[in-house]
């Protein structure tokens, strides 16, 4: 009887969580449940509600609304669409600081960078009149989507992407002959 008195190691661990007024595991549940749900921002909710963009990278803009920069034109560096947001070539600059390196004797120095701005401060411009346009979309006779300008009447086209870089392939002394790359230099020994 005396042997069975004694508690082992994993009834003296059982025996510490139960003291502490509940299980270990249900004492972590409760506390991850309890912590506050991280909240999406209000902006992130109005852009995943759309679906279709009528700006798209490549296209010239123009600033309108009340933004400080309004009535500027740039062409769309890039379109943030998780954020709603565009960043313009040449507009919205701000100086941003780039941080130098004492041992190397490079100073730290500042520079002008675009930033981002709402989807909704920025028109795309009329090809015809040069002023900032709203856009509908129409489907020509051979069946192309296209977007039309409310101003003029004009289609405006999307812009051609380029094409990605390739490497250049120049073959030097130092590369290794197609002949010795597919030589078979290695017989197993069975």
């Amino acid at each position: 009887r005396a042997r069975n008195r004694q508690t082992t190691p994993e009834r003296t661990h059982e025996s510490q969580k139960m003291s502490a007024g509940m299980p270990q595991w249900r004492a972590a549940l409760t506390k991850e449940l309890m912590k506050p749900r991280r909240q999406v921002k209000p902006q992130r909710l109005e852009a995943a509600k759309k679906s279709r963009w009528n700006i798209v990278k490549g296209d010239t803009v123009q600033v309108i609304g009340r933004h400080p920069e309004k009535g500027k034109q740039g062409i769309v560096l890039s379109v943030l669409r998780h954020l709603d947001r565009v960043i313009v070539e040449g507009v919205n600059l701000h100086p941003k600081t780039i941080k130098g390196d004492p041992q190397r004797g490079i100073k730290s120095e500042k520079m002008m960078k675009e930033r981002t701005m709402h989807y909704s401060n920025v028109n795309l411009v009329d090809p015809v009149t040069g002023l900032p346009t709203r856009v509908y979309r129409k489907y020509l006779e051979d069946g192309t989507k296209v977007r039309v300008s409310k101003r003029s009447g004009a289609i405006i086209p999307k812009p051609e992407l380029r094409p990605p870089r390739i490497p250049s392939a120049t073959v030097t002394e130092s590369d290794t002959v197609d002949v010795d790359v597919w030589e078979t230099t290695y017989e197993p020994m069975l």
